[in-house]
């Protein structure tokens, strides 16, 4: 490998070591999409809340997605790319735009994306599950933690 390669590696290698330290080491992409987010859980929370019905829990992802892993328990099946998905939303919290409904996704990415798209459109108490169903740079996520799932 040639010096200027090598140099190239190693500045690369450090603007991304300092972004995963100003972040707290999380990832700069996530946090960059999260900045507005007003409350995140781990995903051992989201499954005690929602066991307790403190919070609503939404599995946002495909039904393709669903099949592969299951959803988790307890929660609610609900495609992000329903043309009508805010209005489900509002007929699972009986219309109230209050109500506390945590998202969670694959990795963290669509769930933070539409927690903020939710608030923009007036719910005021959206809770973001950043690790996901699969894990991500905040967490194992809710598969690797062992939580239950619903494969039907």
């Amino acid at each position: 490998m040639d010096r200027r390669r090598l140099l190239i590696g190693a500045g690369a290698l450090a603007l991304v070591g300092a972004g995963f330290a100003a972040t707290g080491g999380r990832n700069l992409f996530y946090t960059a999409l999260s900045e507005t987010v007003d409350e995140q859980i781990d995903v051992a929370t989201a499954h005690r809340l929602a066991a307790a019905g403190d919070i609503l829990l939404i599995d946002i992802r495909r039904p393709d997605e669903w099949a592969a892993t299951g959803s988790p328990v307890p929660g609610h099946r609900l495609d992000m790319r329903r043309a009508d998905f805010t209005e489900a939303l509002l007929a699972l919290t009986s219309g109230a735009q209050d109500a506390r409904v945590a998202l969670i996704c694959a990795r963290g990415v669509r769930s933070s994306r539409l927690t903020n798209q939710l608030i923009e459109a007036g719910f005021t108490n959206i809770i973001d599950v950043p690790e996901g169903m699969l894990g991500s740079g905040a967490g194992p996520g809710w598969i690797r933690e062992g939580l239950p799932v619903d494969r039907s």
